[in-house]
């Protein structure tokens, strides 16, 4: 075989070596089975035969937890799903510490979100939303941070009620509605029956009062005959 020959070959093995990596891709190197380094983004060499690489994309990621049943604290069956938002902040955890780091965050998502749902009152899962998000969200970040992953945040979309338990809750409220509408009722005939007390005693201790009201009585008798029609 002829110099040149070796020479180019030579060349194409090592130029087989070459790799890309995109600005939001990174890859973990493995020499002989062993990881080695993290290489990217850019332009970047592999040892022929001898390193092999796995990437992974460390853009945020949107991951949909598929509708749950599930049994709130007081014993009410409903239905919930989520979004969750998470990245990769350790790429090499996240490859030689998990099989499928995506499975793994998708899996304990709906297990925490099944359990934390399992610890509050329906009251409580539709008032406190915002709450349950923050405490599911730290939950599922302590797991999965020892995978190099950072779960950025959890929101839940849907609470399906059982048909028998929003008619319930709608005879709640309205019976909430109404009992408000005769307390404020009361509220306003008890502050007219004070304020005409009031009056009644400052009228009792002034005669000039008395003969005004007396004169406004027979004043407006006097405009409401004056308008009566003719028989």
């Amino acid at each position: 075989m002829s110099p040149f020959a070796i020479i180019g070959i030579i060349i194409v093995v090592l130029l087989s070596g070459l790799r890309i990596a995109q600005e939001y891709q990174r890859a973990i190197v493995f020499r002989l089975g062993r990881f080695q380094s993290i290489k990217g983004p850019g332009l970047y060499w592999l040892i022929p035969l001898l390193e092999r690489q796995q990437k992974v994309d460390i853009r945020t990621k949107t991951v949909d937890l598929e509708q749950q049943e599930t049994i709130t604290k007081d014993s009410v069956t409903i239905k919930v799903n989520a979004v969750l938002w998470f990245k990769i902040t350790n790429p090499e955890d996240a490859i030689i510490k998990v099989a499928d780091y995506n499975k793994a965050v998708y899996q304990f998502s709906v297990t925490a979100l099944r359990n934390i749902i399992g610890q509050h009152t329906l009251d409580e899962v539709l008032r406190e939303r915002e709450q349950i998000n923050g405490t599911l969200q730290k939950i599922v970040d302590a797991a999965t941070e020892p995978w190099g992953i950072k779960i950025e945040m959890v929101e839940m979309k849907d609470v399906e009620i059982p048909e028998g338990m929003q008619r319930a809750m709608a005879r709640e409220a309205e019976a909430i509605r109404e009992k408000r509408a005769r307390i404020v009722k009361a509220e306003a005939e008890l502050e007219a029956s004070i304020k005409l007390t009031q009056g009644a005693r400052e009228m009792e201790g002034s005669t000039i009062a008395l003969e005004l009201r007396r004169m406004q009585c027979w004043l407006k008798l006097a405009s409401t005959t004056t308008r009566l029609p003719l028989s």
